[in-house]
Parts: structure tokens; sequence; C-alpha cells
């Protein structure tokens, strides 16, 4: 049974694109590219997150966390110890998904001069024709 999600304007979303969401989402790309490094204990996470200069929310890092745990991506490992400590790691498909998500950051960052140019040639365009009107 397919289940579908309704975004935001009411339209379905197919489960395709729900996952690729989750994958691509602002905190679920940041995570992901953490974890290919290595498991992290959930503060160990935030902080390695929070040195690319983006400071997720104790709320925000558990809803996505969950939610690529729920897809499959990622594993939780809670051990029974006082006080309590959650590791989580990568699932192989986690790891795939992870790789790719990484290789395309890296080919935005590689690419990201022409993208700029790209953006100012558009609004130079833009702007003339609006003058012209």
């Amino acid at each position: 049974m397919t289940v579908s999600r309704v975004s935001s304007d009411g339209e379905a979303m197919c489960p395709y694109r729900l996952v690729l969401e989750h994958v691509t989402s602002r905190w679920g790309v940041l995570a992901l590219i953490a974890l290919l490094e290595r498991p992290y204990r959930f503060s160990e996470l935030r902080r390695e997150i929070g040195r690319t200069g983006r400071d997720v929310s104790e709320k925000m890092l558990t809803q996505t966390l969950q939610t690529l745990e729920r897809d499959g991506f990622v594993h939780r490992d809670a051990h029974p110890v006082i006080p309590p400590r959650v590791d989580y790691s990568l699932t192989e498909l986690g790891r795939e998904a992870a790789e790719q998500v990484r290789s395309l950051a890296e080919w935005t960052e590689r690419r990201m001069a022409d993208v700029e140019r790209a953006r100012q040639a558009y609004d130079e365009a833009r702007a003339a024709r609006a003058r012209a009107s």
C-alpha cells in the first residue's frame, strides 16, 4: 500500500519524492554527511553539524534522525547504561544515500562560481527587461 503525504499546498506527494525530501532536507544532508565519517552520540552529532556554521536545535535534529531512522538510513543504538547513551550510525542503505548526497554537495561547492554567474546574468537580464517595459 502506498501512502502519500500532503504537501503545504495541498498536493499529494509520492513516496519517492518524500524520501528525496528527507535526504535532501537542510538537516538531513548535514546529518548524513557527518555520519559518513563515523557513528556519533547525539550531542557529538549536534556539535559536528554546528561546525558547518549552522546550529541545529535538539528538536530539529531529533526529528531529522527519527525520520532518517524510519526510512532505514540511520541506526539508533541505545545502550542500557547510566547516564543513557545513544549512538547513531548509518545503515548500508544510509551509507549509499549519504555518499550520493555528499557527491551532490561537493559538486555544488565546485560549481558555485558558475551558479553565481548564472544568477547575476539572469538578474541583469530581468532588470533590463523590466526597464524596457
